[in-house]
């Protein structure tokens, strides 16, 4: 009976934690058209007429908005393909994005 081992077990738990989101945000200017910015919103994001027209609004009278927040790696390709449908058409629209505190 001597060779009874009566220290308690111990399981180790490895606890993943969650990718930290990002938030992509649209950025007003005064050169791109709205009708133009609201079809971005709709095509990139999949927002609805009405969802795009109120995010639009919105950076147009604060100067920014949040679009949405993704994983990052998510975000900066949703914010560099909504960037760059603005410069293919000509326009200074951009959009950026940052950690979510």
């Amino acid at each position: 009976m001597a060779d009874i081992d009566t220290r308690p077990r111990v399981r180790e738990t490895v606890k993943t934690e969650r990718p930290r989101l990002h938030k992509v945000i649209l950025i007003n200017d005064d050169f791109t058209p709205r009708e133009f910015v609201v079809m971005v919103l709709k095509a990139v994001f999949r927002m609805n007429a009405d969802q795009a027209a109120k995010v639009m609004l919105t950076a147009h009278q604060k100067g920014a908005c949040v679009v949405a927040v993704f994983q990052r790696d998510i975000a900066e390709t949703k914010a560099s393909e909504a960037t760059d449908a603005g410069k293919s058409a000509g326009f200074p629209l951009l959009f950026t994005t940052e950690p979510e505190e």
